[in-house]
């Protein structure tokens, strides 16, 4: 009896096959494109193709498909064990399993399924149908697509289109949902598990319905096996696993820019961004966890990370939580803030590319008036006689309006306008010399930019967002040696890393940085743009409604996080500083004033300028005097404070009126020549300095070139004692000045 049913079978079978063969040559291919393209949801992919934030598709499903390399192997046996062994070997339709299904729907025996992978494609394209007329049609149908498509076309239709629970279509979807990584990673037993679901996707969700998940999974490990996929030790390990299967949410990096192009993605479609995922996720927690220091007093934060010599945006945090901060859906990398002394460095740079300025060059640090602008420096104390270097990396404010006012406020606009700040469009007038301390609204994104021109040689390139981008022309803004200059000008470690780059207790030498802090006015911003030839890296921090804090300071509240994140950015091959050859040239500089020396100048040094900067102003501090002495003048004030035209200045005076006695300025203590020995008694080391005009007018001291303070009426200055020869200078109104030496001795 056995034997007859089976030669029956057969019979049927072979029937079968004939004819499908006679139908597989008759029909006409059906292209895998005439299934149609299925819903895919849309998202952001980073640099790599890693997925940033992903995105529902107009059917509420999650659906990510991929080539058939996008899918683990173990994944793509698991089905064809689970679903149809003799995939390869058959036309799309099945005799085997045809015949077989048959027999049991004649005989009542159990039933069998005969649907082949080929068949269930053509059945998720839409072509469903449970009467034996659909079947038929489904069968035709799959024949069609064997000889319209391969089968690797097939078995990635297949997985990218089948159900896999909840409103997972495809196991892309699957893998990232149950196992939160790509369908490519899965292991053997996370592949079986997946390859069992499409069955029946609610009867063996795993996260709902485990047991029946696991008695799933241990049928298709058995088929695998059977086939020979697996080993019988593979099966057993695999089976004893655990399901593995927990909910992970689908990436939701960069909201900002998702929002932005939500009606794109929503369409289905994937935008490749210039980001890196992994630095991307760094960041984004990096600047949420940072607030957590400020217990709600300062509640956001925003942070931009560029790769200088391409000029594409790697990491771009718009605030620090897009649904937990007040105001955290705005994109704090594109809103208008006001950007206090982050201006600057721009404003030095010009000067130098117009000759108007050394970066060695002594400034005077003191009271300035412009009218009705009267601009002092952020902790209300004055400096004195510093470089122009030193006044940009302590961020003084009267220097830098008075570089500002040097170089003109029409050009310093137009300068800022070409390296891409768009805020800045009202009348020059409108801002006026404050625009130096930075009394107007900028972008973080656009301000890093600007920054970038610097740390790439003074080009200016467009920042690129989305991948595949062709880079902008390179919009040359300074030379070179100008940029070069301002990287030698702002060079200064992190806090906390002692000088000479060393990191304590690392053993590791970090690349060389530039960085310069903002502080608005008020308190209501803090920023801070750390640089090198590698990396820009941007940080604001503040409360998105301007609600203002005593501690949004850029040197206290910006740059810890600027620090933090520059410090953790992969290592570059691409040199961290510009190469000084051919940049710099070493030149002889007046020691007093920083000029380039005159004849007259008896005490120099050598220090490195621009390589292409004319040396068309030198020191004329110094001058010659009668009977081969060397005299000495300065400007009157700090507006006026451009050394290398106070020679004309004072010729067109009358210089005996400066000389005559009554305006005489002398230092009467300590004496020239005088000579004091320490004592080591408390309070005793020290002299009270003394000058032929006190009780008269403000005179400024310095000692060895350094300020030591001003001496008033009712405010005398003491001098403490130091070991060793000293040179005291000091400085009244109209220029007046003069110096002693002394010794100290121990």
């Amino acid at each position: 009896m056995n034997r007859t049913r089976h030669i029956r079978r057969a019979l049927l079978a072979g029937a079968f096959a004939a004819g499908t063969a006679m139908l597989w040559a008759a029909v006409p291919p059906l292209r895998m494109a005439d299934l149609g393209p299925g819903a895919a949801s849309g998202g952001l992919l980073d640099r790599h193709g890693v997925m940033l934030h992903a995105a529902l598709n107009d059917d509420e499903s999650w659906c990510f498909p991929r080539p058939l390399e996008g899918f683990s192997p173990y994944l793509i046996e698991a089905t064809i064990a689970a679903e149809d062994q003799r995939f390869y070997a058959h036309p799309g339709v099945d005799p085997v399993a045809v015949a077989r299904a048959a027999w049991s729907w004649t005989t009542g025996g159990v039933r069998s399924g005969a649907s082949t992978l080929t068949m269930q494609a053509v059945n998720l394209a839409g072509n469903s149908s449970r009467d034996v007329s659909g079947k038929l049609r489904q069968a035709v149908q799959a024949l069609r697509l064997e000889r319209g498509g391969s089968k690797a076309d097939i078995l990635a239709f297949y997985l990218n289109r089948a159900p896999y629970g909840f409103n997972l279509i495809g196991a892309e979807a699957a893998a990232q949902r149950y196992f939160g990584k790509p369908a490519a990673e899965l292991t053997l037993p996370e592949a079986a598990l997946l390859a069992g679901l499409p069955k029946a996707p609610s009867r063996y969700q795993p996260l709902r319905e485990a047991e029946s998940a696991r008695a799933r999974r241990a049928y298709v490990l058995l088929r695998m096996e059977a086939e020979g996929m697996i080993s019988v030790g593979e099966r057993a390990e695999s089976e004893a696993a655990p399901l593995g299967a927990a909910w992970h949410d689908f990436p939701r990096l960069a909201p900002h820019f998702a929002a932005a192009m939500a009606d794109e993605t929503r369409r289905g479609r994937t935008v490749g961004l210039t980001l890196d995922a992994e630095l991307q996720a760094r960041c984004e927690a990096a600047v949420a966890k940072y607030l957590h220091r400020y217990n709600g007093d300062i509640t956001n934060s925003a942070a931009i990370v560029i790769d200088v010599q391409s000029g594409e945006v790697l990491a771009r945090v718009g605030s620090a939580g897009f649904h937990t901060v007040p105001g955290g859906q705005v994109d704090i990398c594109a809103a208008p803030r006001s950007p206090g002394s982050a201006l600057k460095p721009f404003a030095y740079a010009l000067a130098i590319e117009q000759g108007e300025l050394y970066p060695t060059e002594k400034l005077l640090d003191d009271t300035i008036d412009f009218g009705l602008y009267a601009p002092e420096n952020f902790d209300g104390i004055f400096n004195g006689l510093v470089s122009a270097s030193q006044a940009l990396q302590l961020s003084l404010n009267v220097p830098a309006v008075a570089t500002l006012d040097r170089v003109g406020l029409r050009e310093m606009q137009a300068f800022l306008q070409q390296a891409g700040l768009t805020t800045l469009n009202r009348p020059p007038a409108f801002y006026g010399l404050g625009l130096a301390l930075g009394n107007c609204g900028i972008r973080l994104d656009e301000l890093c930019a600007a920054y970038a021109m610097l740390a790439h040689a003074g080009e200016y390139r467009p920042l690129r967002l989305r991948s595949g981008e062709a880079p902008a022309a390179p919009r040359p803004l300074l030379r070179a040696d100008t940029a070069a200059a301002v990287f030698r000008m702002l060079e200064q470690p992190f806090p906390k890393e002692p000088p000479g780059g060393l990191v304590q207790g690392s053993g590791a030498t970090p690349p060389r940085v530039c960085w310069k802090t903002g502080t608005s006015t008020g308190f209501h911003d803090a920023w801070t743009i750390a640089f090198n030839r590698q990396y820009v890296v941007g940080v604001w921090v503040g409360n998105s409604d301007g609600r203002p804090s005593p501690r949004l300071v850029g040197a206290l509240a910006a740059l810890p996080l600027a620090g933090q994140l520059f410090r953790a950015l992969p290592a570059s091959s691409s040199p961290a500083w510009p190469d000084a050859e051919g940049l710099a040239r070493p030149v002889e500089i007046c020691a007093l004033t920083g000029l380039p020396a005159s004849p007259w100048c008896d005490a120099r040094e050598t220090a490195l300028l621009p390589a292409g900067q004319l040396l068309n102003r030198r020191c004329d501090v110094h001058y010659p005097g009668a009977h081969d002495s060397v005299g000495v003048r300065w400007p009157a004030s700090a507006r006026h404070w451009d050394l290398a035209q106070i020679g004309a200045t004072v010729r067109t005076s009358d210089v005996a009126a400066v000389e005559t006695p009554n305006r005489a300025l002398r230092i009467t203590t300590p004496a020239e020549g005088a000579e004091y020995v320490l004592t080591g008694e408390p309070g005793g080391d020290r002299v009270l300095l003394k000058s032929s005009v006190d009780g008269e007018a403000a005179v400024h001291w310095y000692q060895d070139g350094r300020f030591l303070g001003t001496s008033e009426r009712n405010a005398p200055l003491y001098l403490a004692l130091e070991a060793g020869k000293h040179q005291l200078t000091c400085m009244a109104h109209a220029g007046l000045t003069d110096s002693v030496q002394f010794l100290v001795s121990r």
